[in-house]
């Protein structure tokens, strides 16, 4: 079992740039691939970015180039550096750990556990 937690969101003007972090318990985090997700009001929860175990990367295609996740199995943290934010960026963002080792999708069918996400807002 794992427990997450997120940090980082905020509201910043398109262009900009943020951070999100996610902290996780336990001693398994380096075992779990983990993603980040997000939702829009009125829309469906989205997959942006996931990194199985071996640090292998994979991101929606309208975060290509703009959007970097990244682990630190020491520090039990995943982060999400966010840059040329843009207002169709904003939503709550979630993190989740999927006991997949690799081959994780995009997909939240594929993570079973989750933080209680955080707000980033993109203004013009």
């Amino acid at each position: 079992q794992v427990e997450l937690v997120e940090s980082g969101g905020g509201s910043v003007q398109a262009g900009g740039s943020l951070k999100l972090s996610c902290a996780a318990s336990g001693r398994t985090f380096r075992s779990y691939s983990m993603g980040w997700f997000r939702q829009a009001p009125g829309k469906e929860r989205e997959g942006v970015a996931v990194i199985d175990i071996y640090g292998t990367a994979s991101y929606a295609d309208s975060v290509k180039g703009r959007f970097t996740i990244s682990r630190d199995n020491d520090k039990n943290t995943l982060y999400l550096q966010m840059n040329t934010l843009k207002p169709e960026d904003t939503a709550m963002y979630y993190c989740a750990a999927s006991t997949l080792r690799w081959g994780t999708r995009l997909d939240s069918r594929d993570f079973g556990y989750w933080g209680q996400g955080t707000q980033v807002t993109v203004s013009t």
